[in-house]
């Protein structure tokens, strides 16, 4: 099963196809349903073909958008260009883009977006037979209904999420954020209103705000909890889904390596023949992340998807930076915030077996003065007394 990661920058796709992602998917700056990502412009995806390519991993691009009269202006050049520089698939979600993809660039394998909400053997049926290779499945099916669709479609590869943050609209076909705040989710431009506070107020009140629940937070009545199907990724295996999905573009490059290390080291277990060990699920509790749920896996009648509490991600550890550099038995190290002697810090790497914890007593900046303590968007230097591997992250216990 393909482990496919996501990556809002060229710097987050290194990261994932290094922690071992076998595919990864990102969006130019055009046509994504993540405008707020920092995406990849024309060289950086270039670099990133290439990049990927040369690690054999697969670069997928988000084209998503559910698209206006206006988009159809650019969208031709933008998909003659993937098609040159040989992205291996472009995810679409809107019937308009299919056809312009499959007329201008049809080079290039068509992946069905989970915007489009396929939920029935007989939507998957109709987009292989109109020429798509792969569905996203929507994340409201069942493990059930999954096994009838894989039945039913015999050559079509099913791919679905299995990690990340949910929608409370249907598979993300949401008009919140448009209708309060004039940002199309559905364009990329989600400002996330079923994350707000919300309170009632009484048209003859003006100014005054009442709970929906006694709570002195407010409520949070549209709030999804995080989707992790760790426990079932045998079930999902064995059901013939061809590749797993990371939600995350927009999340950091230790959440993305992380999360693409866990999955993958799971996957690698399962086709050992061995359980995914408890200590891998561990780590998802060590990234920023809302409460956990399995969300539809096991039918309507068992959701719990929605957590009314607050809308605020727990995090118990934080990550501190990354190794950019290694020396004689030292490491040098991209500060992302600040840690001081005396603290004890978390090295990870993409291999979990390699992880290490070190009590931090002595830093040097890199003019190699030394100092007790270090401060973001700098770099420093950490006499380790051992060799460590590449393409370490650092973090630490709050």
């Amino acid at each position: 099963m393909e482990v496919l990661a996501p990556a809002g920058s060229l710097q987050k796709l290194r990261y994932a196809v290094a922690y071992g992602a076998d595919a990864v998917y990102a969006g130019g700056k055009l046509f994504g349903l993540r405008a707020g990502s920092s995406n990849l412009d024309e060289k950086d995806l270039r670099e990133a073909v290439n990049f990927c390519h040369q690690s054999g991993c697969k670069l997928f691009i988000t084209v998503n958008i559910m698209a206006h009269n206006r988009h159809y202006q650019a969208l031709p050049s933008y998909l003659q260009f993937l098609q040159e520089i040989g992205v291996d698939g472009v995810i679409v979600s809107d019937p308009g883009v299919f056809a312009t993809v499959q007329a201008v660039a049809p080079a290039i394998p068509i992946h069905i977006s989970t915007q489009a909400n396929v939920t029935s053997a007989a939507s998957a049926a109709f987009w292989q037979k109109m020429g798509a290779k792969r569905v996203i499945l929507a994340r409201e099916l069942s493990i059930g209904e999954i096994r009838e669709i894989r039945a039913a479609c015999p050559g079509l590869e099913l791919e679905m999420f299995v990690h990340g943050a949910m929608c409370m609209a249907y598979s993300g076909r949401c008009l919140l954020s448009s209708y309060l705040n004039h940002r199309s989710a559905n364009l990329g431009a989600c400002t996330q209103p079923c994350r707000w506070e919300y309170f009632v107020t009484e048209k003859s009140r003006p100014g005054q705000e009442f709970s929906l629940e006694e709570d002195d937070h407010g409520t949070y009545i549209f709030n999804s909890k995080d989707l992790c199907l760790y426990h079932r990724l045998a079930e999902i295996m064995a059901a013939g889904v061809d590749s797993i999905k990371i939600e995350g573009r927009m999340k950091s490059l230790y959440y993305v390596a992380n999360v693409t290390r866990v999955y993958r080291a799971a996957i690698h277990a399962l086709e050992n023949g061995k359980e995914p060990p408890q200590f891998l699920r561990d780590e998802l509790d060590k990234i920023s992340h809302r409460v956990y749920s399995e969300a539809f896996f096991d039918g309507f009648d068992s959701i719990d998807t929605q957590y009314h509490e607050t809308s605020k991600y727990i995090r118990d550890h934080q990550f501190i930076g990354e190794v950019i550099a290694e020396g004689n038995r030292s490491a040098t190290i991209a500060i992302r915030a600040k840690f001081s002697i005396g603290d004890t810090i978390e090295f990870i790497f993409p291999d979990p077996s390699q992880d290490f914890t070190w009590k931090v007593t002595r830093i040097q900046d890199d003019a190699e003065n030394d100092i007790d303590f270090t401060k973001p968007n700098t770099t420093c230097i950490l006499p380790l007394k051992k060799s460590i591997p590449l393409n370490g992250i650092v973090r630490k216990k709050l």
